[in-house]
């Protein structure tokens, strides 16, 4: 069976949220994150895990590098569109746009990593993204904190991206003992804005 596909987005975004946050560090984690392996699209499930494992252990900065990776990976995700569909996303009435957004995010989860997969649900004037198998949340032992920021900071971007002011936030992670991770769109309300 074939070992699944880390995205090239997911990989040149944490590449650039270690460069921002970590510059002393680049050095040591571009063993694992090269230049020749981000172009040629081959950096693997075992360099990436390698590379989130050993930011762990870097304190607060795994946090910083991953949220600042989410934002990357948004803001290239939008850079990757035709102007054309930016422009017609931007047209939508606000909650049509949301639900449009949101669903861009569950898409953009599943490009980062291919054993990955997100589902969006929009409930009582609100809004989560249920992730399974992320790769930020593959650990051995429960951790304290979540590990999936990546994906809240990406909706977070994504959102504003689109002129939609919203902010998500992890509310479960697979990392710390939950069944999946769920991130909750604040303020994503069908009748709002």
């Amino acid at each position: 069976m074939a070992e699944p596909v880390v995205g090239r987005v997911l990989v040149a975004s944490l590449h650039q949220g270690i460069a921002d946050s970590l510059p002393m560090r680049l050095a040591f984690y571009e063993g694992w994150l090269n230049a020749e392996g981000m172009r040629e699209g081959t950096i693997g499930v075992a360099a990436v895990s390698a590379v989130l494992s050993f930011l762990r252990r870097e304190g607060d900065a795994y946090g910083v590098v991953t949220r600042r990776a989410g934002e990357y990976a948004a803001q290239w995700t939008v850079e990757t569109m035709s102007p054309l569909r930016r422009r017609a996303v931007r047209a939508l009435p606000a909650f049509a746009r949301r639900r449009l957004v949101v669903q861009m995010a569950c898409w953009m989860v599943r490009e980062s990593y291919h054993a990955s997969w997100a589902v969006s649900r929009f409930t009582r004037g609100a809004a989560t993204v249920t992730l399974r198998a992320s790769i930020f949340c593959t650990v051995r032992e429960p951790v304290p904190a979540p590990l999936c920021g990546f994906y809240a900071s990406a909706l977070t971007a994504l959102l504003a991206a689109f002129d939609l002011p919203l902010g998500a936030s992890v509310v479960t992670c697979r990392a710390s003992g939950d069944e999946t991770c769920l991130i909750a769109v604040a303020g994503a309300g069908e009748g709002a804005g």
